[in-house]
């Protein structure tokens, strides 16, 4: 299929994009890589009157570093943080679970804030930057916003975004030296979407020991605290894989044991 028509504009700034968006009257959808938003319009799932491109504004494609963060610009690729070409705030976590994301050819042009924006539960980065509590950069006609990314995605495939706003950054602390990581995902093979997946993040300097489980059939759901299950013994894995099936995620029970799987596999990659 061919999408339906519609124009197009690419602004220089991020003033302009904002405008151009607030000028649309809620017909105006902001393209990145386009690796989402692309494959929605060819199949009319989308039918904007006005793309907004906003490729075309330089400073989304820059990082920053401030005090105790860095901010990555909405329209940093996969691609550049696979290949260590921007600052990794979580000690090299960012990169490994960049080169997991679909294919090269996607990884090349997709966006960290084009991924986040389409709000899929089953993709890796709205599980991953969930998990070391990211915050987002939003803009729009009243300036700049922040919000965590745990309570941006409101549902599977929608955000906390006005029709006039759009992500221009996402902020992660950085970790300590000592911060260790863990993800895994189940995928019918790779470079597929997961079926169940598992983030966590231990940081003794921070007081973090925090857990996120993706691939539902909704938001990420956050476990803030799973030091109980830490140092690992092969009974507090049993009791981690318990609690997880216990929730009933996908009211299935080879689903709900993925998950448990999922979350054991990470959690057994967070050992000193």
């Amino acid at each position: 299929m061919k999408p339906s028509a519609y124009r197009y504009a690419r602004p220089s700034s991020v003033a302009e994009a904002v405008r151009l968006l607030a000028d649309s009257d809620g017909g105006g959808k902001v393209m990145a890589g386009g690796q989402s938003l692309g494959p929605m319009l060819n199949l009319r799932l989308a039918q904007p009157e006005l793309v907004v491109d906003i490729t075309g504004i330089g400073e989304l494609a820059s990082v920053r570093e401030d005090k105790d963060g860095i901010v990555y610009g909405a329209c940093v690729t996969h691609a550049a943080v696979e290949d260590n070409r921007v600052p990794d705030a979580a000690n090299g976590f960012l990169a490994r679970v960049a080169a997991g994301i679909a294919y090269r050819a996607v990884r090349n042009r997709g966006t960290m804030g084009g991924s986040l924006a389409h709000a899929d539960p089953s993709a890796d980065w709205m599980t991953t930057l969930t998990a070391v509590d990211a915050e987002m950069l939003i803009a729009g006609a009243t300036g700049e916003r922040r919000v965590a990314l745990a309570e941006f995605m409101t549902a599977p495939f929608s955000v906390a975004l006005d029709e006039a706003e759009f992500i221009v950054g996402i902020r992660i602390r950085r970790h300590s030296p000592a911060a260790r990581f863990g993800y895994f995902k189940f995928c019918r093979k790779r470079g597929e979407f997961a079926e169940a997946m598992a983030a966590i993040v231990v940081d003794p300097a921070a007081g973090v020991s925090r857990a996120v489980i993706g691939a539902t059939d909704s938001r990420p759901i956050v476990l803030p605290d799973i030091s109980a299950y830490l140092p690992l013994s092969p009974e507090r894995l049993e009791a981690a894989k318990a609690m997880v099936e216990g929730l009933g995620i996908a009211g299935e029970p080879i689903k709900d044991a993925m998950h448990a799987n999922a979350f054991a596999r990470a959690l057994q990659q967070v050992k000193p």
